[in-house]
């Protein structure tokens, strides 16, 4: 279908969470293909895999030694390749993460720098230090985990590293890195993969001069600084898109563009450039009726002025769950994961309520117009395992914020699919290995098998709104607000409305509408609180 991407539901496969096939306690190739079914079922249009490639796992596989091979814990390359070719033969599509930002250290580029072989520097950002010896780093810039971003070698030579050290970031400006990735690009489209997602897709291009930051704010993603949303990035992305056009059917890409506005934003969505960016202040808005409508108008304004979609996600691994987000007291801020972690100990969560607004939460996402992007695990209403042992996180964040910030494990726990005690299907049966993450004993009852044919579950409230999703709110549909004051949402999408109660009180609906679908069990005509509803005209 052309153009399919404008209005998809894509699901996010965190390959190394999501199913085991080998029984070595980490998610697979074979075991994703075993599972396609399920995915299948839910009804879904797309999965978006996070990177397959050879990797030292240091950043769980977004530090990157060979772009064109499948990391051996994962498989193979044909395992990949029948894996494209068995969703496709399901109706779903393929897109795989791409990580042009840095390379792993181990990556062959990066070990001939060390080697100073000719022009290998020039791949990456060496420089100088400064003072007399040039003994401090280069500029203040600090790595997005914590730290500052430049490692110094026994040479006296600084390099950065906008994460880990372990993720050298590449020079743009070089030529020969442009043409490696567009060579990337036709290799994986060449195999059949649908699309891209672009991780740090703002970060390509720095400012030449690598002027200093100043201190990081709280909200340091969604404020300027010289590593980040530089014009001459868009060059690039023009560039791929040529790429992409080489290819039929359709090849698309989907930005993970942290910017300061939705309209810089778009910029990266105008014609000729890339097809959809993430919406993340969706993720940051508290869970309060003015913030929420705040950013779903910014967004699908802007989003307009070039044509594209607004891409809608409520979570991803680098996210607390909603289920936990909205669990405790909700700021009139948004709300930044390193401050909704650091206030975990301080307060204690009610899951019961975070799950009945993360699952009024999906059938809000589902219900605008545009793409939505559902990251697993949410479908089972899991929440964030906040308790893991110090010795069982592997997020670097942990390690260079000097383990004052437990960092994104907590989303990263491999999925429960069956049983009533750890490993819940994750590993086969003959084999039930120890998740490369431990499990929650709670989780027995968020597993696939436990909810699958349950009606009140939150398996089935998603397989039956992505489902229902196109019949009630047609892609070509425009979002109109309905005239309610208060704690509520309310729109209508051709023949079709949205409810959703984010107050303490019950609020009644009105008259000659039928609830086709309820996030929780309303009473008459009364929308209780924390509830979403999708309605249509009598009869449906």
């Amino acid at each position: 279908m052309e153009n399919w991407w404008k209005s998809a539901v894509v699901y996010q496969v965190y390959i190394r969470s999501f199913a085991d096939g080998n029984g070595d306690g980490i998610g697979d190739l074979p075991g994703l293909r075993e599972k396609l079914p399920y995915l299948s079922s839910l009804g879904i249009d797309a999965i978006w895999i996070t990177p397959w490639y050879t990797s030292p796992m240091v950043d769980a596989g977004y530090d990157v030694a060979d772009f064109r091979d499948i990391d051996p814990s994962y498989g193979t390359l044909r395992d990949a390749e029948a894996l494209i070719g068995e969703a496709h033969a399901l109706g779903i599509k393929v897109i795989i993460d791409i990580v042009p930002n840095h390379t792993s250290s181990d990556h062959t580029w990066f070990q001939a720098a060390l080697r100073d072989e000719p022009n290998a520097k020039q791949r990456y950002i060496f420089r100088r230090g400064r003072g007399a010896d040039g003994s401090s780093p280069p500029n203040d810039w600090t790595s997005a985990f914590g730290g500052p971003a430049w490692t110094r070698l026994p040479n006296g030579e600084w390099y950065l590293h906008m994460f880990a050290p372990e993720q050298p970031d590449l020079n743009w400006e070089n030529p020969e890195v442009r043409q490696e990735f567009e060579d990337i690009l036709a290799f994986w489209f060449a195999r059949g993969i649908d699309g891209f997602r672009i991780d740090v897709a703002h970060g390509l291009v720095k400012n030449p001069e690598l002027p200093d930051a100043g201190p990081r704010p709280e909200d340091w993603r969604t404020q300027p600084h010289p590593a980040r949303d530089q014009d001459a990035v868009h060059d690039i992305y023009r560039s791929w898109r040529k790429v992409a056009e080489t290819f039929a059917p359709e090849r698309i890409f989907v930005a993970e563009a942290v910017v300061p506005t939705n309209e810089r934003l778009a910029r990266y969505l105008r014609p000729g450039e890339l097809h959809t960016a993430f919406q993340f202040d969706f993720t940051r808005a508290p869970w309060r009726a003015d913030s929420l409508r705040h950013v779903i108008d910014d967004a699908v304004s802007q989003a307009a002025t070039v044509g594209a979609p607004a891409t809608w996600v409520l979570s991803s691994h680098d996210i607390p769950r909603p289920v936990t987000r909205y669990a405790r007291s909700q700021p009139e801020f948004d709300v930044q994961p390193e401050w909704d972690r650091a206030r975990w100990s301080a307060e204690e969560p009610d899951l019961e309520l975070g799950k009945r607004r993360a699952r009024a939460a999906a059938l809000l996402q589902l219900a605008l117009p545009g793409t939505a992007y559902i990251y697993q695990g949410d479908e089972l209403g899991l929440d964030e395992v906040e308790n893991l042992p110090p010795a069982a996180r592997n997020d670097p964040t942990w390690a260079q914020s000097g383990y004052t910030d437990v960092g994104r494990d907590g989303c990263r726990v491999p999925l429960p699919w069956s049983g009533t005690s750890p490993p819940f299907g994750f590993s086969p049966e003959a084999s039930p290995a120890d998740p490369w993450l431990p499990q929650p004993e709670h989780w027995e009852s968020r597993t696939v098998l436990d909810q699958q044919n349950d009606n009140a579950s939150s398996v089935w409230l998603y397989r039956s709104a992505i489902h229902l999703r196109t019949a009630l709110f047609p892609a070509e549909t425009e979002l109109e607000w309905l005239p309610f004051a208060g704690h509520v949402l309310a729109f209508q999408r051709g023949d079709s409305q949205c409810w959703v109660n984010l107050g303490d009180e019950p609020i009644e609906l009105p008259a000659g509408w039928e609830v086709v679908l309820e996030s929780s069990r309303t009473h008459g005509d009364r929308l209780p609180s924390d509830t979403a509803v999708w309605m249509t005209r009598s009869p449906f």
